[in-house]
């Protein structure tokens, strides 16, 4: 058995990727997208059909509009190949705006429903900022299902737990990258790969404050940096992977052990409550968390704008 069928066994294996022909490949259960991975993948000329179909048939609406007509095209094709969710992100420039977060949401799910595809199968992403993370508190009371991205601290886990969300995907490779460049040359892989790996400790830490607290949100490891920092977390209820990392795993051999179990071996935590003053108090104390997820955001502003970009020149 390869190693991607024996982590399997431990965790549910999400793709995280635009590219929808590689799917059938690895069979995941779900997969994620972002404006990242859609911009990539419209960029290829095996997708750019998808993205002329899109301007064609809406060619006098508004870009934003056009632009979420897109993921939304995006995410329907992928709900042919995987079984199960699919993840479709609200606009990164929304993340400070509870009222419109929620309102963009609505407008997603309901070219879903356009589609015919049953929202059960839908996550909404939204950045996992205060007003992201209360835009899903909103949702979830509407039964809307969501997945907080851009997640790098335990506070923002805490944060999501309380408002009930349904998905939460801390980021592993990001947080590994800022680690090994704060650090220089002072940098040691070995001493920094496995369990010891900072973004690894990160994701070990909120999987076991949300089993030792018995917390129905569901944790996804994501942003794999390389297959150690994913089979540390075999055992996570759910890991998303980029396809050259699947491919890796399906081509490998390797023995995968269950290292995470529930997080009743772990160090018992408190539990934590949060009200707006002290999230973003302990937000700002994590430097890294703090300009992670200012630069996620602006990266995927950057992608965001890039598309719309790619759109107007189609519609002109």
């Amino acid at each position: 058995m390869n190693s991607l069928d024996q982590l399997k066994q431990f965790s549910t294996v999400v793709a995280d990727t635009g590219d929808f022909q590689q799917l059938a490949r690895f069979t995941p259960q779900d997969a994620t997208t972002n404006p990242s991975l859609v911009l990539k993948a419209v960029r290829l000329p095996a997708y750019r059909w998808l993205l002329e179909h899109v301007v064609a048939c809406h060619p006098n609406e508004p870009t934003a509009r056009i632009a979420d007509r897109l993921l939304v095209a995006f995410g329907v094709e992928i709900l042919k190949i995987v079984p199960g969710r699919v993840s479709t992100e609200v606009d990164a420039r929304l993340s400070f705006d509870v009222d419109k977060s929620v309102a963009r949401a609505h407008d997603l799910l309901a070219l879903f429903d356009e589609a015919g595809v049953d929202r059960a199968l839908v996550l909404i992403k939204l950045a996992s900022t205060w007003e992201g993370i209360q835009a899903a508190r909103r949702l979830a009371q509407e039964g809307i299902k969501t997945n907080l991205t851009l997640l790098f601290s335990l506070p923002q886990a805490v944060a999501c737990a309380d408002a009930k969300v349904q998905l939460i995907s801390p980021f592993v490779g990001r947080i590994y990258d800022w680690h090994k460049k704060t650090s220089g040359s002072a940098w040691e892989e070995t001493e920094n790969s496995g369990a010891n790996d900072p973004g690894v400790r990160s994701v070990v830490q909120i999987y076991n404050y949300y089993k030792q607290h018995d917390i129905r949100t569901e944790v996804m490891g994501a942003s794999f940096r390389n297959v150690g920092q994913i089979l540390a977390l075999a055992g996570c209820d759910l890991l998303t992977i980029s396809p050259d990392l699947l491919a890796e795993l399906a081509a490998s051999e390797m023995k995968v052990t269950r290292v995470l179990h529930g997080g009743a071996t772990a160090p018992a935590m408190e539990r934590l409550r949060l009200d707006e003053p002290g999230f973003k108090f302990a937000l700002n104390a994590d430097a890294m968390a703090t300009e992670k997820l200012a630069e996620g955001i602006r990266q995927f502003v950057a992608d965001a704008l890039a598309l719309a970009e790619l759109i107007d020149r189609l519609k002109t």
